[in-house]
């Protein structure tokens, strides 16, 4: 057996993830394919995060060796500042007024500020930049609606890799498309009703 550790790690990662994501989605009505409810989507994505994560898992233990490498004093420094940071935000965040004292969205702002921090070190940076942009997505869809959340989606998730940085014009045309897209499957074809733009019920 050749076990590739970095696969293997990122296997049970996405695993353990999926896992919470599921578990927390169960307070939402899922509703059916044909009229889906604010937890349908998630759950599929989830699910299938789940079954990629075994598969990633499962292959790791036959594409090694490749071996993790080991962490530097910045990686474990950001790492503990970021779970500091962000359970403090995560306290503190009823203060910032009624919409983070309801639900997950005190911990989802916490999280947001948590994956910021940590994206200091570069061993964390693209980790940290996918992880806050999930967030920013789940914090903004309910009141600056579908086309902001998926903007600023898309926005965090370019500022993982620096060859996006480099090429803002790409990062725009992706933007526009995938907005377009978004509206066209999600609000016209399956009519979701969720807020298309901020403050819209």
């Amino acid at each position: 057996m050749k076990i590739n550790a970095k696969d293997v790690a990122s296997g049970a990662f996405l695993i353990l993830l999926a896992a919470i994501g599921l578990w927390l989605n169960m307070d939402h009505t899922l509703g059916t394919a044909r009229r889906m409810g604010p937890g349908y989507m998630p759950m599929l994505v989830f699910w299938v995060q789940l079954g990629l994560g075994a598969l990633v898992l499962v292959l790791g233990f036959f594409s090694g060796p490749d071996p993790m490498e080991r962490w530097k004093g910045i990686d474990w420094t950001m790492l503990i500042a970021s779970i500091v940071v962000g359970t403090l935000v995560w306290q503190i965040s009823p203060m910032f007024g009624e919409f983070f004292s309801s639900t997950y969205n005190g911990i989802g702002l916490g999280m947001l500020v948590g994956f910021l921090v940590i994206c200091y070190a570069v061993g964390w940076r693209l980790l940290g930049f996918i992880c806050a942009a999930m967030c920013i997505f789940a914090l903004l869809l309910e009141k600056g609606g579908l086309m902001l959340a998926v903007a600023a989606t898309i926005l965090i998730s370019a500022m993982a890799e620096p060859e996006h940085r480099s090429r803002p014009l790409g990062v725009l045309g992706l933007m526009i498309f995938l907005l377009a897209m978004c509206w066209w499957i999600f609000i016209k074809q399956l009519d979701i009703r969720v807020a298309v733009w901020p403050m819209q019920y």
